[in-house]
């Protein structure tokens, strides 16, 4: 693991840093409940590693964008975005900016630059570097950071990415978590390279391997690699090592082939744990205050699950919208029959 000095995150920073993570935890256990119900279609979670995504996340300045992949979600709610449209993506109704068009926890805004991750794994990753290149060649000192999984380094558009990104020096840095698991198929059966953070050298530009349950270490490796970006210095590829102690997905199974003695030892390395002790030991935080908050954001999300789950459903008319900038006569005619056809209305 490559090591950092200190980060310069002060204890507020920290103390911020820690609330967001937590807020992930506790929206995360209530979505799966939720999706068992039958209240959400589909969710994945990001159970064990929010350190990387809310730390990384946190290095970024508001001008920069944030491609996800399916554990970066909740790095929107650190940036700003409002909980209620958040939670009605998972809905599908009009709460929903995507106006229902995209599948649950595929939530994107350009509010806070952040663009929504495909189900295809790795095809945001060219995406990001030619949003990066863009930005250089417009002048503009904005980064983006792209974020994979590590099944994503075995795609054809990791390679096209990262070979893109090395060749024209785009300001992008690659976060990669490498949660051991691409769905069923092991790290081990994945790759033969000692580490993920090695191939960065073959196209050119630096690779670190970092903890990714320790949230400071994220944090400063994703901060070095922003700023070197930022500098014109262009790519990095940083490889943040965790583990997925939950299903893929809500609908997977993981107890059909992961190692539940494994699962166990990395639940000990909670990086939420982690993180809530070296505050307490800093003297900046305390088991009172954790209650406390534990409790504010309960009451948030379960009065945010309540508001946006009663949103009416999206208008199906709405389907013709965001097709033309300006709608032609054609289109404006489909519509009207549309709604005459659904709504057995007349002209």
């Amino acid at each position: 693991m490559a090591t950092f000095e200190p980060s310069e995150l002060t204890e507020a920073q920290l103390v911020a840093v820690y609330r967001a993570m937590l807020q992930s935890r506790l929206m995360d256990e209530r979505m799966v409940s939720l999706q068992r119900q039958g209240r959400v279609g589909f969710y994945g979670t990001g159970m064990g590693q929010e350190a990387t995504c809310i730390a990384s996340a946190f290095a970024l300045r508001p001008t920069d964008w944030l491609f996800p992949g399916l554990r970066e979600n909740a790095a929107m709610l650190l940036r700003g975005y409002p909980l209620v449209p958040y939670l009605a993506q998972l809905f599908g109704n009009s709460g929903d900016e995507a106006k229902g068009r995209q599948m649950p926890a595929h939530q994107f805004s350009r509010r806070v630059n952040q663009v929504s991750w495909s189900s295809c794994i790795g095809t945001q990753l060219p995406q990001a570097v030619g949003a990066a290149w863009a930005a250089r060649r417009k002048g503009h000192d904005t980064v983006v950071l792209a974020c994979l999984g590590d099944g994503a380094t075995s795609t054809g558009d990791f390679h096209a990415a990262m070979n893109f990104a090395g060749v024209l020096q785009a300001p992008a840095v690659f976060l990669c978590q490498n949660n051991h698991w691409s769905i069923s198929l092991h790290i081990s059966q994945q790759t033969k390279s000692e580490t993920l953070a090695l191939k960065a050298s073959a196209y050119g530009f630096p690779g670190v391997r970092v903890d990714g349950n320790d949230a400071e270490a994220v944090y400063a490796a994703t901060s070095s690699a922003v700023a070197r970006a930022r500098a014109g210095a262009g790519p990095s590829f940083i490889e943040a090592v965790t583990y997925r102690v939950g299903p893929h997905s809500s609908s997977d199974d993981p107890t059909l082939y992961q190692d539940a003695r494994e699962v166990e030892a990395w639940r000990a390395k909670d990086p939420l744990e982690r993180l809530r002790a070296r505050l307490i030991e800093r003297a900046a935080w305390d088991l009172a205050r954790d209650e406390a908050l534990r409790a504010e954001l309960l009451a948030a999300l379960h009065a945010a699950i309540l508001e946006a789950e009663a949103l009416p459903p999206v208008p199906p008319e709405s389907l013709f919208d965001d097709v033309y900038a300006d709608e032609p006569w054609h289109l404006a005619e489909q519509r009207r029959e549309f709604v005459r056809a659904t709504q057995g209305t007349k002209d």
